[in-house]
C-alpha cells in the first residue's frame, strides 16, 4: 500500500479532489495547514507530494477523527532498525479507547519516517499519551528517554490534525 500526502488551501485541495474522483483523498486541517491524504494502490495522485511506502498499517483510517503524525529523521543505516522496532511493537495503542488506525511510513525520498496514528478526539491521543502502556512502548526512545536511539538522524517532530470534509 502507498501512502501520498500534499499541503495546499482549501481551495486548491478541492480543486484536487475533484481531478481524482477514483482516489478516496482525506483531508485534515491545523490552524494554519490542510493536508489532503491518500492511502491506496495506485501511483500517487499529487503533482508535488510527499509519496510513503506503508511498513505497518492497522485500523481504517476514517473520515472524522484527530491525527497525529510523528515525523522521524531515519539515518539510511537506522531503516532495518526503526522498522524493525514497530514490526515488533507490543501493539498496545490498539487497545486504547478512541484508536482507529496507525500507519508506519517510509518515506520514498528523503529520511524522514511518519508515525501516523487516528484517534476519535484529541483528549483519546492525550490519554493514550499519559498512560502507562505508552510509557512502557516507549521506554526505550521515548520522550523523556535522555538518550536517543543511534538511528535517530535529526530533531523528530510532531504534527497534529483535525479531520475535515470539504464542502462540495
Amino acid at each position: 500500500m502507498k501512502v501520498s500526502m500534499t499541503n495546499g488551501t482549501l481551495n486548491y485541495l478541492a480543486k484536487l479532489e475533484k481531478e481524482n474522483k477514483k482516489a478516496a483523498l482525506y483531508f485534515m486541517q491545523d490552524q494554519d495547514k490542510t493536508v489532503a491524504y491518500y492511502e491506496g494502490e495506485e501511483e500517487p495522485v499529487f503533482a508535488e507530494g510527499r509519496d510513503y511506502e506503508v511498513v505497518e498499517a492497522v485500523g481504517d483510517v476514517e473520515e472524522s477523527g484527530f491525527v497525529v503524525m510523528n515525523n522521524i529523521p531515519v539515518s539510511d543505516e537506522g531503516r532495518p532498525v526503526f522498522e524493525d522496532r514497530f514490526k515488533k511493537r507490543a501493539g498496545s495503542v490498539e487497545s486504547m479507547e478512541g484508536f482507529q488506525a496507525i500507519r508506519i511510513l517510509r518515506p520514498v525520498k528523503g529520511n524522514t519516517y511518519v508515525v501516523f496514528t487516528q484517534w476519535r478526539n484529541e483528549q483519546c491521543f492525550e490519554d493514550w499519551k499519559n498512560s502507562q502502556e505508552f510509557e512502557k512502548a516507549h521506554e526505550n526512545s521515548g520522550p523523556k528517554h535522555k538518550e536517543k536511539p543511534s538511528f535517530i538522524d535529526g530533531k523528530p517532530y510532531i504534527t497534529k490534525y483535525q479531520m475535515i470534509q470539504l464542502e462540495d
